[in-house]
């Protein structure tokens, strides 16, 4: 079978199968549980065989999301087990991030010794995240008091489960936990900011040290790049079975029916976050001169990875390297990247903005414009670094709550959807990262796109 049948074979069997469904749902054909199961499974073999001709890994790991989806519906006590795979995954992806970013950090910095781009680079990104993370923030501010999808909402019965106290974090908390005390205990936790930190001041050191001893240093971090990019490699061949588990698990736990609950916030979020790609990072791109079709192509494996697993931080390793074919030089991939993880996360932004108005909505709060932009502020600081950590936006969610004398149980209503939100805004989180990596390229006249190679190539 070639890949145009295939291609058409996988898209006319799911047409009939969403066809039989609705005809057996609206009781104009009786069809058994069983005959719909086999169907749904006769329906997936074609996009298997599409996916195997097609010879991608994005295409893997779409199909894989879909499979995985039906494994969950299908048969969710095997489903749960499956989780144990997504975790694998997560946990490879994790053994990357650290020796990539001091890699190529102290490689980008002492390597090319131009201290002046690093500094220059610094407040760009900073002056373009604080910006663009301004803008998330007012759209989802807008969004929440548009739909009022909090407002009425009774205190349910029977809520019983205990979220973990959260001490809410002053300013001279947040500052100190940029700086690492132990780099290893910065690498254990996972701790970007601290990582970046450490390496930025590493690079200048060793850029401030005679030649003779500087060239060794480079050498290693340059190997030990390219290692962890080949790494990065084999560890993606793994991605389309973590990916589909990821789904499966999520989907056999919580049930194809958790898309009706919350409906109202759940899709006040979603149509927020496109109206922010649409409205901020579209023209964004546009003006900066961003070959669309092509970033789209860099961006949809990351994507990907970050919309199944909920983790920016298992989408990075990719990201940057896509990014770099895309013709956006190392040393400006490896400094802007993970620098936006922690203080560019557009898609969490906007979700926390959206989530603390819909709590003292819930809670019959009737706060004012000044008192809600005072808490989203306060969320917008609160939230840098959180970006790795899946569903770590609860944890500042319930801190900055517990500081504006908001009850918790509307996020104990969160929480039942909350994977389903966090998957659509890891995944802006992803989207404004890259796109960022190419602002300040442009920004710095180092963006060469016909220099960069193909993605399918990699």
């Amino acid at each position: 079978m070639k890949l145009k049948q295939a291609a058409l074979s996988a898209i006319i069997g799911v047409f009939l199968v969403i066809l039989l469904t609705f005809l057996n749902s609206t009781g104009i054909i009786a069809l058994t549980p069983d005959v719909l199961l086999t169907l749904r499974w006769i329906a997936i073999i074609p996009i298997l065989i599409y996916a195997i001709k097609k010879r991608s890994l994005t295409t893997w790991i779409l199909v894989s999301m879909i499979v995985g989806a039906e494994i969950g519906h299908d048969f969710p006590e095997a489903a749960k087990n499956l989780q144990v795979l997504s975790k694998v995954f997560l946990k490879m992806i994790k053994t990357i991030v650290a020796p990539l970013l001091f890699a190529t950090l102290v490689y980008g910095i002492a390597g090319h010794a131009d201290l002046k781009q690093v500094g220059r680079m610094g407040w760009k990104s900073i002056v373009y995240f604080e910006l663009v993370t301004t803008l998330a923030l007012f759209i989802g501010l807008a969004a929440i008091n548009l739909s009022q999808a909090g407002a009425g909402i009774q205190v349910p019965k029977g809520i019983h489960e205990e979220l973990p106290h959260v001490a809410p974090q002053s300013w001279q908390d947040i500052i100190l936990h940029i700086f690492p005390e132990n780099i290893a205990k910065s690498v254990s936790e996972g701790q970007i900011l601290q990582i970046v930190v450490f390496s930025v001041l590493f690079g200048i050191g060793l850029a401030m040290v005679r030649e003779d001893k500087r060239m060794p240093m480079l050498q290693f971090t340059e190997s030990l790049a390219e290692v962890m990019f080949k790494f990065t490699n084999i560890v993606m061949y793994f991605a389309p079975i973590g990916v589909g588990a990821a789904i499966a698990y999520t989907v056999g736990h919580m049930g194809i029916e958790i898309l009706e609950n919350l409906a109202k916030l759940l899709g006040t979020l979603y149509l927020a976050l496109i109206a922010f790609l649409v409205l901020v990072l579209l023209p964004i791109a546009l003006f900066v001169g961003v070959p669309i079709k092509r970033f789209i192509q860099a961006i949809s494996e990351p994507v990907s990875i970050a919309f199944a697993t909920t983790s920016s931080e298992a989408a990075l390793p990719k990201a940057m390297e896509n990014l770099e074919a895309l013709g956006v030089p190392r040393k400006i991939v490896a400094f802007v990247m993970p620098t936006g993880y922690s203080f560019n996360l557009d898609g969490t932004t906007l979700y926390l903005a959206l989530a603390s108005i819909f709590v003292s909505q819930a809670a019959g709060l009737n706060f004012t414009i000044g008192q809600q932009l005072l808490i989203v502020f306060t969320l917008m600081l609160t939230s840098k670094g959180v970006a790795g950590v899946p569903r770590a936006s609860l944890v500042i969610l319930l801190g900055t709550a517990a500081s504006f004398g908001m009850p918790s149980w509307p996020i104990l209503i969160i929480l039942g959807i909350d994977e389903l939100m966090d998957m659509a805004r890891t995944s802006v989180n992803v989207i404004g990262n890259c796109l960022a990596t190419i602002v300040i390229a442009k920004w710095e006249g180092e963006f060469n796109p016909d220099q960069g190679k193909d993605i399918n190539e990699i």
